[in-house]
């Protein structure tokens, strides 16, 4: 169970905000009905995305996890 605060990650790209499949973000709100609004930062907490997303879109980051960092364009 995905919950507000928790670190998701994404399943598939979203090229036209510059999100990739494997982007980490934070769940802001949980949707009564279903889904997610999850937010995306940079490494100074800058919000570079605010998606709203279905539940198949995102998997709950659970357990030991590398993140990564990458150049946006």
């Amino acid at each position: 169970m995905i919950r507000e605060h928790d670190l998701v990650v994404l399943k598939r790209d979203h090229r036209e905000v510059g999100l990739e499949a494997g982007d980490v973000g934070a769940v802001v709100l949980v949707y009564p009905k279903g889904g997610y609004m999850v937010e995306f930062v940079d490494h100074e907490g800058n919000t570079l995305a605010l998606l709203d997303l279905k539940e198949d879109e995102v998997l709950p980051l659970r357990g030991p996890a590398l993140l990564r960092a990458k150049v946006l364009g």
